[in-house]
């Protein structure tokens, strides 16, 4: 005589009768496929986000966000400051990122790196500025992000040809920034961070929010957090549509953290906002292979691969071709 059971799959109900256990393995594996597409079906505010004549569509593909550094300290050794004339250089590498896939050239002046000198807003401007200009006469079609986190900095930017906003604060070190992003209907990236500015200002506006690494609950500390900037970027009439989430991986993390943040990023894609991940070439790479920031683009594409699994709808990376390719074998096998 069988015996029915019901099993409750995320709202699929499944009635099986348990002959053996061959049927029962089958459910297993079932039950795995459900829970690793689970983060990529995930209902979202929104499903697409159109920026000028590109549509992004959130589940389709992994999207790609080469990295411009415009400093002369950048932490992987890629600033484009340090390597001869910045503008052509500039477009030099920002034509081989569009010929390997990337689909937003995100352009930054300050160094993020631990025990990086602060810039003030004149000094980034003159940094990013031209080269957004450069970038949008000779790439007329290619969308520009402009990683700041000063109101000044980003709206003469996105004056210049920039479309998005990447703050490394989420809003949180501006009050100026989240008005911006409205006034001019530009898209906002998110980023949670926990790390020890470098400015004293930052520190200042921040006030008691920078409480260092200790996490009373990892992920759900993350995603409170992200969510008073989601709030933050409400209260300034930005539309949930133009709202991406970062979780801040190295910012604020110990290598534990960055790793458990990569493997449960699907938590805070339930959230409802596009997830981009950022874990090019990163320290605790370094740490876990014991290997310098050159020599870590087969860690940064095992981040990449999982996170794409966990729901990550956009990466930011140095190394364009590789993890583009990377990328789309990891589409395949997820997205299909």
């Amino acid at each position: 005589m069988g015996l029915t059971l019901k099993v409750e799959l995320s709202g699929l109900t499944l009635k099986v009768e348990l002959l053996g256990l061959t049927l029962k393995v089958e459910l297993l594996e079932y039950h795995h496929e459900v829970e690793l597409h689970d983060s990529i079906k995930t209902k979202m505010k929104s499903n697409t986000l159109q920026v000028g004549n590109f549509t992004f569509e959130w589940g389709t593909r992994t999207y790609i966000m080469g990295i411009m550094n415009v400093t002369p300290d950048s932490f992987s050794g890629d600033g484009i400051i340090a390597r001869g004339d910045s503008l052509e250089v500039a477009v030099n590498q920002a034509r081989e990122f569009l010929s390997h896939g990337a689909d937003i050239l995100d352009v930054g002046g300050e160094s993020t790196r631990p025990g990086s000198a602060p810039v003030n807003a004149q000094e980034e401007m003159s940094r990013v500025i031209p080269v957004i200009q450069a970038l949008h006469k000779n790439f007329p079609d290619a969308l520009i992000s402009v990683d700041t986190y000063k109101a000044s900095v980003a709206e003469e930017a996105l004056k210049m040809g920039a479309h998005f906003i990447n703050d490394v604060w989420g809003l949180r070190a501006d009050e100026d920034l989240a008005h911006v992003a409205a006034k001019y209907h530009a898209p906002v990236i998110l980023m949670h961070n926990r790390s020890n500015p470098a400015s004293v200002e930052v520190k200042e506006k921040l006030g008691g929010a920078y409480i260092g690494a200790e996490y009373q609950n990892l992920v759900e500390d993350v995603k409170r957090e992200l969510e008073a900037s989601v709030q933050i970027a409400r209260a300034a009439n930005i539309a949930d549509e133009k709202i991406i989430l970062d979780p801040g991986i190295g910012f604020g993390k110990t290598r534990e953290h960055n790793l458990e943040l990569i493997n449960r990023l699907n938590e805070i894609r339930a959230l409802g906002y596009p997830i981009l991940l950022g874990t090019s070439r990163k320290s605790f790479i370094g740490f876990t292979l014991d290997l310098p920031p050159d020599q870590r683009v087969e860690g940064t594409a095992a981040t990449v691969a999982v996170g794409i699994t966990r729901g990550a709808d956009m990466i930011r990376i140095h190394d364009v071709k590789e993890m583009a390719r990377v990328a789309k074998m990891t589409d395949a096998i997820v997205r299909a």
